[in-house]
């Protein structure tokens, strides 16, 4: 397998592990703690930053954007080339889609799914940003600092803490 086909893989199942996980303990955390919304939101942020963790840590080898601004953002810093960021953005949102179907089948659910919770307005589409900033700087700066190791650990806990404050 080439280079470039083991890396489209690495993004496709690291982003697929990740929603199964973000969706997956979304349900089960509704289930457990159907009248607790702040149990809600603890229970999915720990399960997702453990998700992270583990996903990043087994594909970090190949690949571990499992992000589409975390891929552009590596493009523009000249970490990747320009060729493979449109292979990985379509794998990443392949695995999104798998994995959101594969957690909604897992929990008995439509394999498709909409949601009746209003996602809209200035406020939401600002926290956005300001997640996916920290994001990248989270990443770019551990990359620059020569402190990659550090990467599956801080993301998760930055991702985990960023559901408290996005």
């Amino acid at each position: 397998m080439s280079a470039l086909r083991r890396v489209l893989l690495a993004e496709f199942l690291g982003t697929l592990l990740l929603l199964v996980g973000v969706i997956g303990s979304g349900i089960m955390a509704v289930r457990l703690s159907p009248t607790d919304v702040g149990l809600q939101l603890l229970q999915n942020a720990a399960a997702t930053a453990g998700v992270l963790v583990a996903a990043i840590s087994i594909f970090g080898t190949l690949s571990a954007d499992f992000n589409p601004a975390v891929t552009v953002g590596a493009w523009l810093l000249g970490h990747r080339r320009g060729r493979e960021v449109p292979g990985m953005i379509a794998a990443q949102v392949a695995g999104a889609i798998a994995g959101t179907v594969l957690a909604n089948v897992m929990f008995d659910l439509d394999v498709v799914t909409w949601s009746t919770r209003e996602r809209s307005g200035g406020g939401l589409w600002l926290a956005e940003v300001v997640a996916t900033t920290g994001l990248l700087l989270v990443v770019f700066a551990l990359i620059r600092t020569r402190r990659n190791t550090h990467l599956p650990y801080v993301v998760g806990a930055y991702i985990g803490g960023a559901y408290y404050f996005t």
